[in-house]
């Protein structure tokens, strides 16, 4: 179990990384083409379209990170009064179907994107098929998760209460992302030599 938090914190990491990216780009991108367009009267014309490209890769990093903390929106009214074996049955089948609905949107995607292998983008000159290869990443990304929660349920019987538990408010939401933080906090340290500093 110890592999997959080290995986899980992995993969924590490297959606971190990509989205700080992606908002970092588009944020210099639009900022630059304001200045240079109200201050210089010319502009970047590629501008506009690779920050909605990178939005787009943006919010599918951000929906495979919210899935993987559940944080994803979701109606717990009957689990919260079903018993722990009851829950058991009812989050293996809604994520089975959730595998589905990831199946379908792999199987379009990859269509899609090899249809649009071809066509180009208007400012950039970049494949659509980097647009629509999002569909690729998230299906595959959040049927990972999806399975690794599935396999979870059935071969961890303590965990049921964890995964399906909704945080009920912003509150509740900034409490777990400051624990987050005080336990990576208080995480020893590695230094040079390998020890612990």
């Amino acid at each position: 179990m110890d592999l997959f938090k080290k995986l899980g914190r992995l993969m924590n990491n490297i959606l971190n990384v990509l989205m700080a990216l992606t908002l970092a780009v588009m944020c210099i991108l639009v900022f630059g083409n304001v200045v240079l367009r109200y201050g210089f009267n010319s502009g970047i014309t590629w501008s506009e379209e690779m920050s909605r490209f990178l939005f787009i890769w943006m919010v599918f990093f951000g929906a495979i990170g919210a899935l993987k903390d559940h944080d994803h929106l979701g109606v717990d009214t009957l689990l919260k009064k079903l018993p722990a074996g009851a829950k058991r049955i009812v989050f293996v089948v809604s994520n089975a179907i959730v595998l589905y609905v990831l199946y379908l949107l792999l199987d379009g995607s990859w269509k899609i994107t090899i249809s649009s292998l071809g066509s180009r983008a208007p400012a950039t000159g970049l494949p659509l098929a980097f647009i629509y290869g999002t569909g690729l990443i998230v299906s595959v990304g959040m049927g990972i998760i999806v399975l690794f929660h599935i396999y979870q349920a059935l071969f961890r019987p303590e965990a049921i209460e964890e995964l399906t538990r909704m945080k009920e408010s912003e509150e509740e939401i900034m409490e777990a992302v400051h624990e987050e933080m005080v336990e990576s906090h208080h995480r020893p340290k590695q230094g040079f030599a390998g020890g612990e500093r």
